[in-house]
């Protein structure tokens, strides 16, 4: 792994740059990537969602988890990237999400919080993100979302902590 380190500098010249050498370095050595899924909460129960732009699906804000990263950091990073918004408090673990076939890029294990969130919805990241919109519980986006949030967003409703 230091090789990563040595690296990392060139690498990182553009963000898309190096989450694509991450994809790369996952392949290659054949681990799984860890990133993490973010359930923002508005002040009045609102969930934030965001629209993607690979594959026009709503989904969690969240992303990888970067080299040197710890997962608050990237949760706090991953959501004023992809919304604008700051993070309160991180609320609680919703799940630890593994399945080789959760995400169709590669194979990566998701960490998903909860986190209550302040300030102005933004798109800050324009290459990744189409669309920001909060949603009532009762009224979010049905199956049909991007890898497996549907579930996340589903396991959050109903309480659980999920290993799977």
């Amino acid at each position: 792994m230091k090789i990563l380190a040595v690296f990392k500098p060139i690498i990182q010249s553009t963000r898309g740059l190096w989450h694509f050498g991450q994809t790369v370095l996952g392949i290659i050595f054949r681990h799984p990537i860890t990133g993490t899924s973010i359930i923002p909460i508005l002040p009045d129960g609102q969930i934030v969602l965001i629209r993607r732009k690979d594959d026009g699906r709503w989904s969690l804000p969240g992303g990888m988890v970067d080299w040197g990263e710890d997962v608050p950091h990237a949760v706090r990073r991953e959501l004023m990237e992809e919304t604008g918004l700051e993070v309160v408090t991180i609320r609680r673990l919703v799940g630890v999400y593994s399945s080789p076939n959760r995400d169709p890029r590669i194979h990566s294990i998701c960490i998903t919080v909860e986190v209550e969130v302040q300030g102005k919805m933004a798109i800050t990241d324009s290459l990744e993100v189409m669309e920001i919109q909060a949603f009532p519980p009762s009224s979010l986006p049905k199956p049909d979302m991007s890898h497996d949030h549907f579930r996340q967003l589903q396991d959050y409703l109903n309480g659980l902590t999920t290993l799977a």
